[in-house]
């Protein structure tokens, strides 16, 4: 059961968070954000707003949950935005389950520099846009419509939890949500408001921490319950169709089963011996003779039109019996891949079963397909499969740094550009060969197109074996000084790049 907004306004005031700044955000789950604040009254506090469909909810934390490990849109938006600023207010407003948090950043310099170059521009709305340094942090505690928006002083949506184009709750649009507010004093909205009362909760503490450990034990499953109805929706729904349509292929194999029959009767009328009917000038009609089967040694009777010739009607049956023998192959092809694709249904509906983690079932089902492991990758960079040779190519410091240390050997050779900063490219040796010149090349061009140099459009690449590199000593982290070098120049050439880079096999270009 989601808070009432007499429950809402109790926790509001048990978490007295006015006055504090936000140091952390957290998005532990797909509909749930944590806000870790610090204030001069009361420390540091944990609050979480969930909307998890049936227990919409705003509390404290005692402790916090487990990490997510995925990069997460609106929690990524949140720390660059409001990370750091100070909550003005707290409140709820009209009594209507949405907690408004009233937000001010700190203004520095830069920040007024920038304002400054701001100001005129739109959005690609035709809003103007400034620096926003106040924010408001809506939370709507509907069930089964809640969201959390946030909007900058203008009044305008910087991002939301869940984007709903046909409400106006995407980027770059005005926020509507408390222009359409009911009237707190009318009496509709007082007769609704009257219905509602602030539950006894077991346990010790205020009524927040209370609240949090009557969710502790549910929320997550209340969640996590509602999805696996969906994906067990889905499960069957699928099930069905692959079913029909394995049904329906099976009647096909029947029929193309008899692709030899076919043939045989072909044979028949071309062996002839039997009274053939006069050709007749009316088509689509049909006849039947009766011949002698040298197959089986008994008299048969075989359908014919009598519009064509022997020979034609023969054809005919030679011609079914040809679409009949190729049919069956792919026939039989598609009912394989039919029944594998129940078994990934199947092994889709038992993985999503053990799934404990909400987000990973929500996103499997907004994705319409399984929940996948993180896939192991070979490489920490972008790699290269080219000409039957491989080239990595390191995008950071920490890339670079990781080549080093565990995927290159002495043999490989090592590229970089002269007098800029920018990736280290390597190139896989290989037994018995020498790098070929074009690959030197294809390689340089690599490391001019990832480093400063690009804008120059050419450069000078230094290049030795991976084995003449030594670090150095207290540098950054990745920083190496090569030795026995060699140079090549390189004139950057957007085709041989393209050429190359469509070959890659991980990481972002």
């Amino acid at each position: 059961m989601s808070l009432n907004y007499k429950e809402i306004d109790l926790v509001l005031s048990d978490l007295a968070l006015a006055g504090s700044r936000i140091q952390k955000v957290l998005q532990p789950s797909y509909d749930t954000i944590i806000l870790e604040t610090f204030g001069t009254v009361g420390g540091k506090k944990d609050v979480l707003i969930s909307l998890s469909s049936g227990a919409c909810r705003i509390h404290g934390l005692r402790e916090l949950p487990a990490k997510n490990e995925r990069p997460l849109r609106f929690m990524e938006c949140l720390k660059a935005r409001i990370k750091g600023g100070f909550i003005e207010s707290v409140e709820q407003l009209s009594g209507d389950r949405i907690v408004k948090f009233t937000l001010s950043m700190p203004i520095n310099p830069e920040d007024e520099a920038e304002e400054l170059k701001a100001e005129g521009r739109k959005t690609s709305r035709g809003i103007p846009r400034a620096i926003s340094h106040r924010y408001s942090l809506y939370a709507r505690l509907w069930s089964g419509a809640g969201n959390i928006i946030l909007a900058d002083q203008n009044n305008l949506i910087v991002d939301v939890l869940f984007r709903k184009p046909e409400k106006g709750e995407v980027s770059g649009l005005p926020c509507l949500i408390e222009e359409n507010l009911p009237d707190p004093a009318a009496p509709e909205t007082v007769a609704r408001n009257a219905r509602f009362a602030v539950r006894e909760l077991p346990g010790e503490g205020s009524f927040s921490e209370r609240v949090e450990e009557h969710y502790t034990s549910s929320s997550g499953e209340v969640s996590r319950e509602n999805l696996i109805t969906r994906a067990e929706e889905r499960f069957h729904k699928k099930m069905e169709a692959l079913e029909s349509r394995e049904r329906e292929l099976n009647r096909l194999r029947g029929e193309f089963g008899n692709a030899e029959r076919f043939k045989q009767i072909g044979d028949i009328l071309m062996g002839g011996g039997f009274d053939f009917p006069a050709v007749s000038h009316a088509r689509g009609g049909s006849a039947f003779i009766t011949a002698q089967d040298f197959y089986t040694g008994t008299a048969v009777s075989i359908q014919v039109d009598p519009s064509i010739s022997q020979v034609e009607n023969a054809q005919r049956y030679y011609e079914k019996a040809r679409k009949a023998s190729s049919g069956l192959g792919d026939v039989e092809a598609e009912i394989a891949k039919i029944v594998e694709a129940k078994r990934a249904l199947e092994a889709w509906k038992a993985q999503l079963a053990d799934e404990e983690d909400p987000f990973a079932i929500a996103q499997a089902l907004d994705k319409a397909g399984t929940v996948r492991e993180k896939a192991l990758r070979k490489y920490p960079c972008i790699w290269i499969e080219y000409k039957g040779w491989t080239m990595l190519v390191g995008r950071s410091a920490k890339e670079n740094d990781e080549l080093l240390r565990r995927h290159v050997r002495g043999s490989d050779l090592w590229l970089h550009a002269r007098d800029y900063s920018g990736s280290y490219v390597f190139i896989k040796a290989r037994r018995d060969k020498t790098f070929p010149l074009d690959l030197m090349l294809d390689a340089g061009n690599l490391a001019i197109y990832y480093s400063k140099a690009r804008k120059n459009g050419e450069g000078d690449v230094y290049y030795t074996q991976a084995k003449y590199l030594r670090r150095a000593k207290d540098g950054p982290k990745g920083l190496v000084i090569p030795t026995l070098e060699k140079n090549l120049f390189v004139r950057l050439d957007e085709a041989r790049i393209k050429e190359v880079l469509a070959c890659s096999s991980g990481g972002e270009l």
